[in-house]
């Protein structure tokens, strides 16, 4: 019943950003009635705010048509290279320049947001890099006869992604960047890749605000999925994806349930936000309105998780911690961190990052004992919270460039 609850608010809020929106279209007319009054223009531009805070949004586009290199603009094309039912891989080549550049498949969140979340990572790294990515599909609009998707099929389309992107660039080995809780899953793929000694094996791991080890600085998410059996999430905020869906019949976790639960967690910030909009739109400054509008497009994109992911991710990462621990498996078999020697290890972490605390990542260079310490590096961006360390200007402006330098130093096989 959660989910038909949900359907139905959804409708009902639609109908109030339609209103609202519309409403504050008349206001702005001077030829209606009031729209020479004072109260017009606010009246509008609140109802405005109104209408897209209560809108639902679909899937965005990433969009990217250009990106500079070189002091000069160069068009992008966008390909989907390789389908596969949880989702697809997507490879962004800029058009005018050498096929020698680095391979770099950035592994998007699979954490109730779209890979569209990641597009300023994409557009940043595209200056330095053929870029792949993740395109991780949303649980509902997948038909039940598709089967199961769990951490161990996560780790899967890791290698299988890993593997494709080697064999079509001639053998020669790509690079790898995991942004938050897919540090984990591509944490574990590049140790498996190394045991096995696959020509696939990623010549860098970057790894960018992940639970390697939740114990370490503790945030309010740690927190929330330590203090609750496993049984309770399961029972709590499982929920059956309704008829309209291709997908219906399947269990999963919501999206809009982690919507709500990160908008709780800064609902005083989300609110100034809009106020702000509302001062910005008063103002006349529509630029700056503009700009929060684009983040909450992107930001109330939400799509559902298979519940075997979910609840795997919550028990094996968060309450047994089982990468440090070093009893963590794949398919029946212990992931060895030991076997980690061919591959470079970048962590980052934000200074202010609320969601995956200082040490949590940097952890993952300790628990790699077979690899030598010329191979790893750590960079701790200051004054950056979980979103700054891979988009914003601190992203574009002082975090890529480490991670140039990085691929850079390690773009040899050896």
């Amino acid at each position: 019943m959660l989910y038909q609850a949900y359907e139905l608010q959804r409708n009902w809020m639609n109908s109030v950003s339609s209103l609202a929106s519309m409403s504050a279209e008349m206001l702005g007319r001077t030829a209606v009635p009031f729209g020479f009054s004072n109260f017009a223009p606010i009246t509008a531009n609140a109802l405005d705010v109104l209408a897209h805070a209560t809108a639902s949004y679909d899937k965005p586009k990433f969009g990217i048509k250009e990106v500079p290199v070189d002091g000069k603009l160069y068009p992008v094309t966008e390909a989907t290279v390789l389908r596969r039912p949880f989702g697809n891989l997507k490879r962004f080549r800029v058009a005018g320049i050498g096929k020698d550049r680095p391979r770099i498949l950035i592994v998007a969140p699979m954490s109730g947001h779209y890979a569209t979340l990641l597009r300023g990572t994409v557009a940043r790294m595209l200056e330095y890099a053929e870029v792949f990515i993740t395109d991780w599909a949303d649980a509902k609009v997948v038909p039940v006869e598709e089967g199961s998707f769990d951490l161990d099929d996560y780790i899967d389309y890791l290698i299988e992604f890993l593997e494709h992107i080697t064999t079509k660039n001639e053998g020669r080995r790509p690079h790898m960047m995991a942004v938050c809780q897919p540090s984990v899953p591509a944490y574990a793929a590049t140790a498996l890749l190394n045991l096995h000694k696959s020509p696939a094996t990623p010549l860098t791991l970057t790894m960018m605000g992940g639970p390697i080890d939740t114990r370490e600085s503790p945030t309010s998410v740690n927190n929330h999925a330590m203090k609750r059996p496993i049984e309770w999430f399961r029972q709590s905020v499982i929920a059956t994806v309704p008829f309209k869906y291709p997908g219906a019949g399947r269990r999963v976790y919501p999206g809009f349930m982690q919507l709500s639960a990160f908008m709780s967690m800064n609902l005083q910030s989300h609110m100034m936000s809009h106020y702000e909009m509302f001062k910005h739109l008063t103002a006349g400054d529509q630029d700056s309105a503009q700009a929060t509008k684009d983040f909450y497009d992107e930001y109330r994109s939400v799509c559902d998780m298979t519940e075997e992911f979910y609840l795997q991710t919550v028990e094996e990462v968060f309450q047994k911690h089982s990468i440090p621990n070093g009893t963590f498996e794949h398919r029946g078999e212990v992931v060895d961190l030991s076997k980690i020697t061919d591959t470079a290890l970048l962590a980052i972490e934000g200074e202010r990052d609320d969601i995956s605390g200082l040490g949590q990542t940097k952890a993952a260079l300790k628990l790699a004992t077979g690899l030598s310490e010329d191979k790893k590096r750590y960079y701790m961006a200051e004054g950056a919270g979980h979103y700054g360390i891979f988009n914003g200007s601190r992203w574009r402006n002082k975090i890529a460039p480490v991670v140039e330098e990085f691929i850079a130093e390690h773009a040899q096989e050896r």
